[in-house]
Parts: structure tokens; sequence; C-alpha cells
């Protein structure tokens, strides 16, 4: 019997990739294209939806290439929780007042409409229960709200369909306008099994978008990896070079296909007494640009900060939360390459892997970023004489507050900025290597921030299923394990988000009954990596600083923003 595949997609950030994926879960090939960010203004980012699905369409075509398209049997999407505008024509509106109509997608990353997020928040509307109590500038409505504010007539006023990108990329496969439960409630405020709350939508002054039965936003929804359609359109099976017909699983966010592809892993090997308990027990972390930590439960748990709970919103019937860190890769991106000493480095990065070339002596490019942090990590351990544990400690008087992007959760703060304490002025390698360590360590303690007031609310984190481009840091995921004091698990598959899209594309085929089962028969762990001895009191010690670091921002800020007493 021929062997059967499955085409996931992946829309990051800065890239489009897919993979062609076996039944079983092992990747046969993996393609990626470059995508372009504009940033017309400050905190705008935008991109286009007609780029983003060209791109889709070369990579597909790439790791489909010589294959039988009879063998490819399901296909699935996922993507940041853009938002994507068109017109009645379903052509493309633009969302800056540059008029440039290509230009129609306002990014996740997008802050524009903060003071539109914190009017929504002070409403106190009972849809915000589920939003940790706060309502974030990277979710739907603020930008909506701020589209309509701002652009009325150019683009208010011309839209007549608001998809998340995820939805725009199944729609444009498929034909249909069902919506994924995963982007509705997790970043439109829809609640099944009542729907839309039209009074939220009124009270914001948006009554528009509940009109026509909500049809703007979407009137049908269906669970991620539900079949969409008849399948691929004629149109979308030319663009794509599959056959027609290809079922199409109803999508994910990107973090979300990250986590679908490791939580519901099968846990072999003995010595791990985590193997039996349930996914409610695990942590989903997906870290890239951002960062993503979602958990599941049986009931709903409300966590304050914390999006969710989320009805089937990942997994069906159970109830999803989802922290997260604004900055991520993005932030360890910043304080490495503003550093003087970041020239220097690139330098030794190159030469190292120059040293190291592969057996035929052929040198693939430039450096990057894997490149730069694999040289830093060794050059800590260089400066710790070679000791893992020591490692950590070169780090004890230099802390950072990590939230550069401001605070997503489980504080829920937009306004909080970056600190670093502990520079000194020198501008040497060493002092690099140091920031970047500390920066580190700053993200595992927001992490050991989240979970704590997940457990709080009722969750019972055991173990973290860690997975996305910082999986491959291997000093990232050691003090992960370090400063939290759990387990860090990864997957077999390295590219795990794209193993979870093509999950969506077996359960739309029907080869799969449920995602659950999909889940373990396509996924496996590689590697557990736990907390290293003698480090549980150093982190204490960090953690007690990280927790001051917020607080002195906050108390300097009240002290600037009181009245003049003069």
């Amino acid at each position: 019997m021929a062997e059967v595949y499955y085409v996931g997609v992946d829309v990051g950030t800065a890239s489009v990739r897919a993979a062609l994926v076996s039944k079983n879960g092992h990747l046969k090939t993996v393609a990626t294209q470059p995508i372009s960010i504009w940033e017309p203004h400050t905190d705008h980012y935008v991109q286009s939806s007609t780029e983003i699905w060209s791109k889709c369409c070369a990579v597909v075509q790439e790791v489909t290439r010589g294959v039988d398209k009879t063998q490819i049997r399901g296909i699935g999407f996922d993507a940041t929780c853009s938002l994507v505008v068109l017109d009645q024509n379903f052509q493309p509106v633009a969302v800056n007042a540059d008029g440039k109509k290509e230009r129609n997608v306002v990014m996740w990353m997008d802050h524009r409409a903060g003071q539109q997020a914190a009017r929504i928040t002070d409403t106190g509307h009972a849809v915000l229960k589920r939003l940790g109590g706060v309502m974030s500038p990277e979710m739907q409505p603020p930008k909506l709200l701020w589209l309509k504010e701002n652009l009325r007539e150019s683009c208010w006023e011309q839209a007549a369909h608001f998809f998340d990108l995820a939805d725009f990329l199944s729609w444009k496969a498929s034909g249909s306008l069902t919506r994924s439960l995963c982007t509705l409630v997790c970043k439109w405020t829809y609640c099944p099994p009542q729907g839309w709350d039209a009074t939220f939508w009124t009270s914001l002054g948006l009554q528009d978008l509940t009109e026509n039965n909500f049809s703007k936003i979407g009137n049908a929804t269906s669970a991620p990896g539900s079949p969409l359609g008849d399948g691929l359109t004629w149109e979308a099976a030319a663009d794509l070079a599959l056959n027609p017909g290809t079922a199409v699983g109803a999508s994910l966010i990107d973090a979300h296909a990250g986590g679908l592809a490791t939580v519901g892993a099968d846990v072999e090997g003995p010595g791990f007494p985590w193997r039996d308990r349930a996914v409610t027990s695990r942590l989903a972390m997906i870290c890239g640009t951002s960062s993503c930590h979602m958990a599941m439960s049986e009931r709903p748990l409300f966590v304050e900060g914390v999006w969710g709970p989320c009805l089937s919103a990942m997994v069906p019937d159970l109830w999803l939360n989802e922290g997260g860190q604004s900055a991520t890769g993005r932030l360890m991106e910043h304080v490495v390459k503003g550093h003087a000493a970041y020239r220097t480095l690139r330098q030794k990065a190159r030469q190292s892997r120059l040293n190291t070339k592969d057996e035929n002596g052929d040198d693939d490019g430039d450096v990057c970023d894997t490149d730069t942090y694999g040289y830093l990590n060794r050059h800590l351990n260089g400066m710790a004489g070679g000791s893992a544990p020591a490692v950590e400690r070169l780090a004890a008087h230099l802390h950072v507050w990590p939230d550069f992007h401001g605070n997503r959760s489980p504080l829920a703060d937009p306004s909080l900025k970056g600190t670093v304490v502990g520079l000194s002025l020198s501008g040497t390698l060493d002092d690099l290597a140091l920031l970047y360590l500390a920066t580190v360590q700053a993200l595992a303690l927001g992490t050991r921030h989240i979970v704590e007031a997940m457990r709080e609310a009722g969750h019972r984190i055991e173990s973290i299923f860690l997975c996305g481009g910082l999986s491959k840091n291997r000093l990232f995921v050691q003090t992960h394990a370090n400063a939290i004091g759990l387990p860090v698990l990864l997957p077999e598959q390295t590219e795990a988000v794209l193993v979870g899209a093509a999950i969506l594309g077996a359960c739309a085929s029907r080869d799969y009954a449920t995602i659950q089962e999909a889940m373990a028969k396509m996924t496996k762990v590689g590697e557990v990596v736990r907390p290293e001895a003698g480090l549980q009191s150093f982190y204490q010690k960090k953690y007690k600083v990280f927790r001051r670091l917020v607080q002195h921002q906050r108390e300097y800020r009240d002290i600037m923003n009181a009245e003049n007493d003069d």
C-alpha cells in the first residue's frame, strides 16, 4: 500500500514554511520563504495577505514536487493571530493611512491599539473574564476599534470581511467562510456554545459587526481539524499544485499548532514518572519571536492575567488557558545585536563555523542567529571553566526584567518596559555573553511567573513540553528546566509546529477519527532535559530579585506621574 502524506503550512512572523509529513508524523521535506514586514509608523506592523498566500503556494509546491498527488490526503494551516481585511469582492483593504491596499494585514505584534485596548478593559464587560480580565492590544477587538476610529472611510467602510490570518488561509484553500474555534475563542471573544455577545460589540461602538448575523467576522465555526467545504477548490489546487478536493482542516494559531504536536506525545522509556499522566498535567511552551504557554484542564479555570479558559480551542472538549511573553526570540536578538561587541561576536562566530565546516569544505553563507547563540553558549561555558551549573551563576549580579514590549501575562500590562540592573562601563564580548545569559534567565523566570499563576488557579503542571525555534538553543532549554524546577521535554521532530499543522490535514482527511488519536500517533518525545542539581537556591534568589524589579518599575512610574507639589 502506498504511503500517505499530509501537508502542514505554518505562517510565522517573518516566514512561511511547509512540510510534507507522513502518517506517523515524520517530516519528509521542509521549505521556507521569507515574507515582508512593513513598519509605516511606530508600533504599526503590517503585511500583505496576497504575498503570504503566494509564498504558501511556493513552499507547498516545493515540498510536494515529485510526489504522487493522490498520496497527499490533507492540508492544514496555522498562522500568527494577525488581522486580515478584505472588501466585499475579497480584495485587500489598506490598514494604514498610506492607502497601500496590498498591505492589508495588521500583525499580531502591532500595538497601535493600546489606548483602545485599555478602554475596552475599563468597560469591565463580562467577556473580559475569559481574557484574564484585561484586553490585550494583540487581540482583534482593539485593532478593529482602531480601524473604525482612525480609518473610517479608507478602511472601515470598505471592509466586508475580517479574518484571523489562519482563517484567511483556510478560506483561500477551501472557499469556506467557516472560522476555527481556536482563533475566534482565543482572540475575538467568541464563546461556545452561546456564540458572539452582541452587547460587547455594541458597547464599543462596533454594533455594525453584529449585522447580518455577524457575517463580517464569522457566523459559522468548527473545531480545529474539522474538514472545510469540499476540500481544495479548483483554483486553490492549481495554486498549490495539489489535487482538487484534497481535505482542508480548520486552522490553528501557530502556537496552538505547536501545542497540538507536543502535549499529546507518547513519553517512552523507563524512569520517567510522568509517562502515563494526562495532557492536563503538561504545559505546552512554544518559543519563537514571542512565547506562548498553554495548559489544558477538564473544567474551566480562571487565571488572572492569563487568557482563557477557552473551550475546544486546541483539543476538543478541553479548556485552554494561554499565557505568553510578547518578546522572546525578538528580545534576545535585540539585546545581542544592539551590544557594542556584536561585531566581534559575528566575526568569531563566522571563524568558528569555518573551522568546523562540513566534510566537503563548503561554506553555506553568512553567520545566522543559530551560529551567534551557539558561539555565545560555548563562550559562557569557557568563562565558567567548563562547568554547566557554574555558567548560570555567572549572572548572579546582573538582572533583567524582560518586558521590553510589555507584559502579556500574568501581569497583563502592555505599558511595562524592560529593566537591566548591574551593567558596567565595559563593552567586551564577555559582557555581551553575560547580558545574553541574564536575558535568557529573565525569560525563564518569566515563564516561572506564569506557571505559578496557573498553579495557583488550579492547574497541576508537572512538566513542560517545549518546541519552536528557541528549543534548538541548549542554554535556553536547560535554563528553563533549572529556573522552574521542572523537566523540559523536546519533541522528536524539531519542527513541531509544522507537524501540528499537518495533524489538522490528517484529521480533515478522516484518516484519524479524532485530534487526540492523531496527536498520539503522529507525535513523540525525543529528549527529556532535567533540572541540574545545586541551582535551586540560586534561582530562588534570582526569582526574588526578578519580582522586585517590576515592583520598583511601577514605583518609579508612580513617582514621576505624581502631581507636582511645587
